[in-house]
């Protein structure tokens, strides 16, 4: 669907806003346990240092951001309605396993949580796929994030 470079550039303003704005939803959640509850937990050798998560999630975020205006400006309405339905699903799964997790400090509810947020960017990108690949493989580092942090979240969990 052709946009003017106008709306493009605020239809891409508008999803980084909204990516980084859940981003900075579930990091508010995360900073009321991290270093209390979550800092005295059992964790595997593999956990990454604290550090690690803030840049990461921003990286990610602003990828999800840009995969999902790909696919607003390159469908039309009706054919993009799905995909980012599926969008918006994963990104209120991502909030609700930092809540589950951080929040409620519920590890193995947390644990339920992230399997379905992974069926659900899968999902995102493979209903993306057909309308821009690209937007698909930007969507690929998400996957891989969120799978390693489901392993982590098990091994928490069985560890504690």
């Amino acid at each position: 669907m052709k946009r003017s470079r106008t709306v493009e550039l605020v239809g891409l303003a508008l999803f980084v806003g909204l990516c980084l704005g859940i981003g900075a939803l579930g990091a508010a959640v995360t900073a009321t346990s991290v270093k209390t509850w979550y800092a005295e937990l059992a964790k595997p050798s593999f956990n990454p240092p604290n550090a690690v998560f803030g840049p990461v999630w921003t990286a990610l975020y602003v990828l999800m951001a840009i995969a999902a205006w790909r696919v607003w400006r390159s469908a039309d309405r009706e054919t993009a309605r799905g995909p980012l339905t599926l969008f918006a699903l994963q990104l209120a799964l991502n909030l609700g396993w930092s809540v589950a997790f951080f929040g409620l400090q519920r590890i193995g509810p947390s644990v339920a949580v992230i399997l379905v947020l992974e069926l659900a960017v899968v999902a995102t990108a493979l209903a993306f796929r057909p309308i821009d690949r690209i937007a698909a493989w930007l969507l690929v580092p998400y996957v891989a994030w969120v799978g390693f942090a489901t392993i982590l979240n098990i091994a928490i969990w069985r560890l504690n």
